[in-house]
């Protein structure tokens, strides 16, 4: 993977193709290659003829690890896809992000909006109105001192996905004690791009898409029928949907 410093941190990034540049954002714990490369996303928008851009937030993959959760708020994050199109003299994407990464490119769709064409939001529901209630659940299981000492649900997911990952634990921990930036109502008015909101019917986590995406003026929901949380990233009706939209908005 290539670098760059984005606000003096060093955000690792890779460029797949040629085309109307598409920027994905992964989730909490995970990096661009579990989450774009390893589940066909790149090949995917590819095949499409876009342009694949993927990056690893701060804190995962190949980017810089910090240890200030003050470097880990959403909004803050959200800089870091938008200063890579500077870096990439790129004056327009989509965005796809999911979970995490779609807080922050719905973060960058609002404070950027000359940057961003649309967005597509993952495994990130109604629920973007709140912060994360598991967030000190989650950080402590993090920090177990083994994943046989985890014995909440929520936590355990978390725990075996990060060890899966072969992230830094620790960093993990300091970026979920951030807490997640939660939009307001008043923000979702503002998201004047293409939105489409993509969650897994049986997501307990991201809550609802349909009430999210009716709140958003240029709004659409997308059901990932029998999919949970984890389960949801690499569907196949999560792609053919994504690319659907993307094919009529952008």
């Amino acid at each position: 993977m290539r670098s760059f410093l984005s606000d003096g941190i060093e955000i690792a990034y890779d460029v797949f193709g040629e085309g109307r540049p598409v920027l994905m954002i992964h989730g909490f714990g995970s990096n661009s290659r579990v989450n774009w490369i390893d589940t066909g996303w790149v090949q995917a928008v590819t095949g499409a003829g876009y342009q694949a851009i993927v990056l690893d937030n701060r804190g995962h993959g190949r980017s810089q690890k910090l240890y200030d959760p003050a470097l880990y708020s959403s909004r803050l994050m959200a800089h870091d896809p938008i200063n890579l199109l500077d870096h990439l003299h790129i004056g327009k994407a989509a965005l796809i992000g999911y979970s995490m990464g779609a807080r922050i490119a719905a973060f960058a769709a609002l404070d950027a909006p000359d940057r961003v064409a649309a967005a597509i939001i993952g495994g990130l529901g109604i629920r973007i109105l709140e912060g994360l209630d598991t967030s000190a659940e989650i950080a402590a299981a993090l920090r177990a001192e083994s994943l046989s000492s985890v014995k909440g649900r929520i936590g355990r997911q978390y725990r075996i996905f990060a060890e899966h990952t072969g992230s830094d634990l620790e960093v993990l921990a300091v970026c979920m004690e951030a807490g997640r930036s939660p939009f307001s109502t008043a923000m979702l008015a503002e998201l004047g791009q293409p939105i489409l909101v993509a969650v897994g019917s049986k997501d307990d986590i991201a809550g609802p898409a349909e009430p999210l995406a009716a709140r958003i003026d240029k709004g659409e929901a997308l059901v990932i029928d029998g999919r949970d949380h984890m389960r949801a990233t690499g569907d196949k009706q999560f792609k053919a949907g994504a690319l659907s939209f993307l094919g009529r908005v952008y």
